[in-house]
Parts: structure tokens; sequence; C-alpha cells
């Protein structure tokens, strides 16, 4: 959480840190198959000491932090990551940045995928010829079985990477590589012809084909269609106007919108429309989407006059992206809503 006086660092409020991701994308990968939300990012601010200035949720930290002039390390993540797992790219980036005093810092995060990845594709040979060998992907953080039918991509650390196959009570290494950062290793697992013990073998190839260091991943999916599992991001959905049918997530951050305001604070007025953005402490209703309550259910489900506990909640919407409404992008026609 932040700390509520920066002197307890020894310094004094001169300066302030504003962070923030690109509008468009997060450069990473799709290979997970699922979106993941800006919002939960973990992000960290420490100064030159390692005393920490802010710890806690990228949607929930502050739009400007008040800090001391001085040196700070700005650190997002997009999980916690610390042994081989499967269906767990981490996505992150760091940033040092001097404030100095009466100057705000901008601090854009351009995050990457962190780690690394192998996904096996085994021969059915292989159970034919080694019944009761196991597979593993080993790291120095620890091992991973891999099942003869997992499909998903096993994810490590960079550095170097082992697969291991455990069978009749001993193991061997049949292959180590040193991984970077972002790259995937796509291995085949076949036997080299007979049965086990009958001279027969392991053969591991590189499925040059299908490796990969994957490229713009776009935080809640890539175009807004489908599902809500491939919602747009609000600065996304900048991007759309003139699509419909479209999901769109963000935080529901305000409501009573006129031409030049919007209110952040209840209570409210208005039934019809409300505003959402990136993050749930916005309160620049240019960095919003408006969104209109046209009279039914969904207005009486969401509508901020009624439900006022609503406020700061993320929600996924379903509708046409207008070029204006209240005088900033929004969201028309709405069908669909959930929350997350």
């Amino acid at each position: 959480m932040l700390l509520s006086s920066c002197d307890e660092l020894g310094l004094s409020r001169k300066g302030a840190i504003q962070i923030y991701f690109p509008d468009e994308v997060i450069s990473g990968t799709r290979a997970s198959g699922s979106a993941t939300d800006v919002g939960d990012y973990i992000l960290k601010v420490t100064d030159s000491k390692g005393g920490v200035v802010y710890s806690g949720s990228y949607a929930a930290a502050p739009e400007s932090m008040s800090v001391g002039a001085g040196t700070y390390t700005v650190s997002a993540r997009s999980c916690e990551f610390a042994a081989p797992a499967f269906d767990k790219p981490q996505y992150g980036d760091d940033k040092v940045v001097t404030v100095k005093s009466g100057e705000t810092v901008s601090v854009e995060l351009e995050c990457t995928l962190l780690n690394a990845g192998v996904r096996l594709s085994i021969a059915p040979s292989f159970l034919t010829d080694y019944p009761d060998g196991v597979l593993y992907v080993k790291a120095a953080e620890g091992r991973l079985m891999y099942s003869y039918s997992e499909k998903r991509i096993a994810y490590v650390k960079p550095g170097s990477v082992s697969l291991v196959m455990s069978s009749s009570g001993s193991e061997k290494t049949l292959l180590t590589r040193t991984l970077p950062a972002r790259e995937i290793l796509v291995l085949n697992i076949t036997t080299a012809g007979g049965s086990h013990g009958q001279g027969g073998g392991i053969r591991v190839t590189v499925d040059t084909t299908r490796n990969y260091v994957s490229e713009d991943y776009v935080i809640g999916g890539s175009n807004g269609g489908g599902d809500a599992s491939h919602a747009l991001s609000v600065a996304q959905a900048r991007n759309h106007v003139g699509e419909k049918g479209v999901w769109v997530y963000g935080y529901i951050v305000g409501g009573d919108l006129s031409s030049t305001k919007c209110s952040f604070e209840p209570p409210f007025k208005s039934r019809t429309n409300l505003a959402i953005a990136a993050k749930s402490s916005c309160t620049d209703k240019d960095a919003c989407l408006s969104v209109q309550l046209a009279q039914g259910s969904i207005r009486d489900d969401i509508n901020l006059v009624d439900h006022e506990d609503y406020l700061g909640s993320l929600i996924y919407l379903k509708g046409d992206i207008v070029e204006s409404y209240f005088g900033i992008t929004g969201i028309q026609n709405l069908s669909e809503y959930k929350w997350k």
C-alpha cells in the first residue's frame, strides 16, 4: 500500500511519478490463450535505498504518486513466477527514473514476456516403447512433469532448461538448451524404431516450424469480437470507433456525464449513463469511455444511482463504439454485460 508519508523515507514531497501502459498493446505472447487484465498487474515503486513507496495492483495505484526528489525503480509484473508452471506467462518491465523538485515524471511501462517456455509433442510410439517412462521439464528452480496428453506450454525462467526422462528406476537427460526470455521451444518426442529393449531409442527433435518468439500481446484480446475473453481495453476501444457488437472492459469510475463534466464521487443523479476507465482511480473524463444506459434491464442492473457500490468495479460491456457520446469516445446500444 502507499505509505502515508514519504518523510518516513527521509524525503520531502517535492515531485511526483505517474505510471501508465502504452495505449495500444503490451508486447509479449498470447501463448497461454488467456487474456491478462492490466489492472491486475503487480506494481512496485521503490526508492534508491530500497524503501517501498507503493506495492499493489496497478488498478489501485494513485494517478500520481507524490515523492521526494531522488531516484526510483518502477516495476510491473503480470503475476508472481518462481518455478516451472503450465500456462503461466509472466509479463513485466522495470524502469529507473529520477525525480527532481517540482517535477512530475511520467513512466511508460512496455511489458514483454519475461519467462520462456517448452512445449512437447509426444508420439504414441513413446508410450508403447516406454510404458513406464515419465518426462519432466527441469530448470534450476524445479521440475514439472509433462504428461502424454499435455498440450499446454510449460513456462520456465530464462536460462538452462533440460528435458529429463525417468524410466525403470533411472533418469536420463535427453536434451539441454539455454532459453532466452520470450522464446518458446517446441520439441517432438518420438522413438527411433523397434521397441524398448529391442534396439529402440528416443529421438528428440526441435520443431523449428513452430518455435516462436511471440509478438504483440494485446491486453484483453485482439479485436473485441466473440466472447468477453476477447474484450478490448479502454485505450484499444478508441481505435475501433464504428464497430458494432464489440466487447470492452474497464472500471466503473463515474457517472452524471455532460458535455463538459463527469462526476467521480457519489451520490449520483442520472441512471442513463456511466463512465469506465483503465484504472479504478481515474478522475479524468478524457481518460474515460462514456457508456449509454438505455431504458431496460441493463440500466436497471448497473446504474450508479441504484448501485453506488459498483463504483470501482471491473465490468465487461458489449455494444457499439461511437466516436462521441458526451464529448468522448463512448459505447451505445448495450446488449450484454458481465462482471469479472
